[in-house]
């Protein structure tokens, strides 16, 4: 290759450079302040999040199989059983595949938790955050809507509880341009799947236009890494909900938290079922034991904890529209 014929240049300008780390030295500020501190942990790591969707880049090295981060979470719980008790890490993360206006391989999250929050106090920071960093300095500040009251008004289907069939009768009606392979093949799309589709097309873009809005409330079946309880809106729709919280402005989802699951049980569960769901799509097989199992068998304390896109929260600061813009050096040119 003769790299002469190369452009070596960012696809980015020099002000937005100065930008971003601007907001880098706010965003450590507004966690220092707080009574945090900031750690680093690898981003390269045995272990690695069972997701049935988020595909790790994996890396050989000898006759080991290690992982590129898709958060550095496992690594952050692991210290909150170790004693830490308000920690927070910005740091690359990678996952395969992810590319477009708002994703590319590798990118920055910021993510933190805070050892004996529940979930209102993890939602509670989120908002601090959200109107420290996008509420119009005069003007409507960030607000908390149950992701049931918001999917209804879109969709007119309450999704705790719903069908297939009515979920996919919502998606005929409102967004019918759905993968073909959500009714043919042979994996269909789940209720799951159908919520997800009808939330990201229906709900998601008309989400912080205004202000900035956190989503509470999720359906049971998106647990992930949260705990399943009794919800914060008890006008939402359900009596049993996931714990979890996301941030949105413009659209964009920014940043998604959990009260935090501490159960070993539950997680080695749900580790064993994204594995089963990962088979079914094919996808490459993933250690379903890690540190993080050996934490909470150890005791993992009470906690919330959350994850921000770096990268797009610099976009919406600055009104730019693609991830591209707001790095020196996407995947492409890496």
């Amino acid at each position: 290759m003769n790299h002469r014929s190369l452009d070596f240049s960012p696809t980015t300008s020099i002000e937005t450079l100065k930008a971003r780390a601007s907001l880098l030295r706010e965003l450590r500020a507004f966690f220092d302040t707080r009574g945090f501190f900031e750690v680093q942990t690898p981003v390269l790591s045995h272990d690695v999040l069972v997701d049935r969707y988020i595909d790790p880049i994996s890396v050989s090295i000898g006759r080991e199989t290690l992982y590129l981060q898709t958060s550095p979470e496992f690594a952050l719980k692991r210290l909150l059983a170790a004693g830490c008790r308000r920690i927070y890490e910005i740091t690359p993360a990678f996952r395969q595949g992810d590319r477009g206006p708002l994703h590319n391989v590798e990118f920055t999250i910021l993510e933190w938790y805070r050892a004996g929050d529940g979930y209102r106090e993890g939602i509670g920071l989120l908002l601090e955050l959200a109107d420290a960093f996008l509420s119009p300095a005069e003007g409507p500040k960030a607000v908390c809507r149950s992701f049931g009251a918001l999917f209804n008004e879109k969709t007119g289907v309450n999704p705790h509880g719903a069908s297939c069939e009515e979920l996919r009768a919502a998606a005929d009606r409102l967004a019918p341009n759905y993968p073909e392979s959500y009714v043919a093949g042979d994996a269909p799309a789940t209720a799951d799947d159908w919520i997800d589709y009808l939330f990201e097309e229906t709900v998601q873009p008309t989400l912080g236009l205004d202000a900035p809005v956190v989503v509470c409330d999720y359906p049971v079946g998106q647990a992930q890494l949260a705990k399943v309880g009794e919800p914060l809106d008890p006008d939402g729709g359900a009596r049993e909900v996931t714990r979890r919280f996301e941030l949105f402005g413009a659209g964009v989802e920014l940043a998604n938290g959990y009260d935090e699951l501490t159960d070993p049980a539950v997680l080695r569960a749900r580790f064993a079922e994204n594995a089963a769901a990962r088979r079914v799509r094919r996808a490459a097989a993933l250690p379903t034991e890690s540190r993080l199992l050996a934490a909470m068998d150890a005791g993992l304390p009470k906690s919330s904890g959350c994850a921000l896109g770096v990268d797009r929260l610099l976009m919406l600061r600055l009104g730019l529209k693609r991830i591209d813009d707001a790095i020196p050096f996407p995947t492409e040119i890496a």
